[in-house]
């Protein structure tokens, strides 16, 4: 028995070619014409509600340099700069793919566009920043995957995570079950912005730690697994995220953090064609399925957000 490292850069870099598949709540949103949209009581796009919820954190007014890391097709960043035409923007990405469809959305605008490893990124560029942004990409970034019967690893970089594993369990007292998936590439990536000392940090992700319960909604009752679970996704495999550990390293670094569930972001509006919807057992429509995949993710995805009263030199 042993733990394999999990990893997506290869898809990202080499075979992405679509988002079509893949339904982010941010991408659900941005089309006026999302039936998405209709369900929730503000009938705007997944990044002004966003901009307006964080808001209620961080003094985005004051703030100058924003970093988006793995920024999709950059409709949350366009959302931020009509909103803040006063922040000068880096979007930082490994695919090629999407740095082009981040540029075509992004044309006008104050951006930067960079084609790096955010775990390859020089401490101090990162330090240079206000803000930084990831969302719902975490489950993009390495983890490692326990399975039975498997030789022990050879590989350096499995075998750097391994050892960091014992750091992390060391350093800030987490703890992992036998068989536990760990989200390794998350916590080094929550450590290095602590470490780089970004004031302000906002991250989100699909959590294995949410659970659902609403007497609106029958069929939506669900309790968290409480460890990382395994995604199946064209091309590539992600996982589910703990955030109570990375809870723990950005406390561990004075940072205050506010934690919750999408549901805070965007509030239902259980009207008619919501509510049929959600009780419907089985979906009578693609909008009605597309309806209820996107309101139980509205329970399944977790944010973070992460502030510290750090005095930037210079």
């Amino acid at each position: 028995m042993g733990y394999f490292l999990n990893r997506t850069d290869g898809y990202h870099i080499h075979t992405l070619r679509s988002l079509g598949w893949e339904l982010t709540v941010c991408n659900a949103l941005y089309p006026e014409n999302s039936p998405c949209r209709r369900a929730l009581k503000s009938n705007t796009s997944f990044g002004e509600h966003l901009f307006n919820f964080i808001g209620r954190f961080i003094p985005l007014t004051d703030l100058k340099n924003i970093l988006e890391v793995g920024g999709g097709l950059g409709y949350l960043m366009r959302d931020f700069l009509v909103l803040a035409p006063h922040l000068q923007a880096t979007m930082l990405d490994i695919s090629p793919f999407l740095l082009q469809k981040q540029k075509e959305t992004l044309t006008g605008f104050p951006v930067h566009f960079r084609e790096v490893d955010f775990l390859k990124m020089a401490m101090s560029e990162l330090r240079s920043f206000d803000f930084a942004i990831l969302n719902e990409i975490l489950g993009d970034f390495p983890t490692l995957v326990f399975q039975q019967n498997i030789p022990e690893q050879n590989d350096p970089d499995t075998i750097r995570f391994l050892n960091r594993v014992a750091d992390y369990e060391k350093e800030y007292s987490l703890k992992f079950t036998p068989d536990e998936n760990i989200n390794i590439g998350a916590l080094e990536v929550v450590e290095k912005l602590c470490l780089a000392a970004v004031p302000y940090i906002y991250l989100s992700e699909h959590s294995c730690e949410a659970s659902g319960n609403h007497p609106s909604i029958p069929h939506l009752h669900f309790t968290a697994p409480g460890t990382p679970e395994r995604i199946v996704l064209q091309g590539h495999t992600e996982f589910t995220i703990k955030f109570s550990h990375l809870q723990t390293i950005a406390r561990a670094f004075h940072y205050k953090v506010f934690r919750g569930q999408y549901i805070d972001i965007l509030s239902i509006d259980f009207n008619d064609k919501a509510q049929a919807a959600l009780r419907s057992s089985t979906p009578l429509s693609d909008k009605q399925e597309i309806l209820q995949h996107f309101i139980y993710d509205l329970y399944r995805y977790e944010y973070m957000i992460m502030t510290h009263d750090i005095k930037k030199k210079g």
